[in-house]
């Protein structure tokens, strides 16, 4: 009964009946009744308005459509609204300290830096001192010669 058939399907699925479901159309809808003008239950006052140029416009007045009143809000518990203000203030907190320790790191900086251009400019100074060959060095000078004594006379 399972055995292949040309298709290498077994023979109970070439055997099995295959049915067809068709749609069938809806009715169009039909209204229960023909849709009649109504009038209202009152009949609104007529209104007439005399415009500065003197013309006259009439018609009715018109009440403002009210809207329905809003539903009451839930209270919110003391402890919610504590809660969300302490984020709030935490997330303020929070980006304070990360620009003060910007502000820190770059005032280390600038420090760091303004030694390293005083030991540069204090350690050039010194050399230019000590490597100096000409130049007056402060202090008295003394001017040396061959002194000359005869007879217990100085020749200088």
């Amino acid at each position: 009964m399972n055995e292949p058939t040309a298709y290498g399907r077994p023979a109970a699925y070439e055997a099995a009946a295959v049915e067809v479901h068709h749609p069938t159309p809806l009715a169009p809808l039909q209204p229960a009744a023909p849709l009649m003008p109504m009038q209202p239950g009152t009949i609104p006052a007529v209104a007439s308005i005399v415009l500065p140029d003197g013309r006259v416009v009439t018609g009715y007045a018109i009440e403002p459509a009210r809207p329905e009143p809003v539903a009451a809000h839930p209270e919110v518990s003391r402890t919610a609204v504590n809660i969300a203000l302490g984020g709030v203030g935490f997330l303020a907190v929070c980006g304070g300290l990360l620009m003060l320790t910007a502000f820190i790191t770059a005032l280390t900086a600038l420090i760091t830096q303004l030694v390293i251009l005083a030991a540069v400019i204090f350690g050039g100074w010194i050399a230019v001192q000590v490597f100096s060959a000409s130049g007056h060095r402060g202090g008295t000078t003394v001017n040396i010669r061959k002194a000359v004594i005869k007879r217990n006379k100085f020749y200088g």
